[in-house]
């Protein structure tokens, strides 16, 4: 993890990362599809977008369940997309190359660095500083009841309506559900949980 430059060395940013995915089970049953990473400054207030690809498959070997996952019954990513995106392979290295060293969450980072990221391709284990969970950071502001626990985990939209002021974001209550856009949501949750002290 070295830092080549000294902006770099004093960069306290936090890296807001989201997937979509071809399923809940994790790797190997289920892959990655869709990926997008965003640069906070919790002290500006700003979001930088830094990255955003759909990740490429065979997707000609996959099973029916797969090419049938939710995720392309309900967004705009096809199955042909991700068979003309750049290999997987290609995109975990530049995801390796901007997080590296850096400071990472997620909205669900027991689902997106868990089950995915640490895992093959991916590899960011020993790569990333990974930091507190969004969503869970998230519960005890949102306090939404729960069936088996005082709150339940809220969803990302849940989060987004409750704790931010107005739509930063520019969703107009309306999810794609594709890994830039949730990223760009999670990462203005984070931005007011900061104001908020709550992170």
């Amino acid at each position: 993890m070295a830092i080549s430059k000294l902006e770099d060395f004093l960069d306290r940013s936090i890296y807001v990362l989201d997937t979509e995915t071809t399923g809940l089970d994790g790797y190997p049953k289920d892959v990655v599809v869709d990926i997008a990473v965003c640069r906070v400054d919790p002290q500006k207030g700003t979001v930088d977008n830094v990255y955003s690809s759909v990740v490429g498959h065979d997707v000609s070997k996959w099973s029916d369940e797969r090419k049938n996952s939710w995720i392309f019954q309900n967004t705009d990513l096809s199955l042909d997309m991700v068979a003309a995106a750049p290999p997987a392979e290609k995109v975990a290295s530049d995801i390796r190359k901007i997080l590296s060293g850096r400071n990472v969450t997620s909205f669900n980072t027991g689902f997106d660095l868990d089950k995915f990221l640490y895992q093959e391709p991916w590899s960011l284990k020993e790569k990333v500083i990974p930091s507190r969970c969004i969503m869970l950071a998230s519960k005890d502001v949102c306090k939404l009841p729960g069936l088996y626990e005082d709150y339940k985990w809220p969803k990302l939209e849940e989060a987004y309506s409750i704790i931010v002021e107005g739509d930063p974001a520019g969703i107009n209550g309306e999810q794609t559900h594709r890994a830039l856009s949730d990223a760009v949501v999670a990462s203005y949750i984070l931005i007011a949980l900061c104001r908020n002290g709550r992170y």
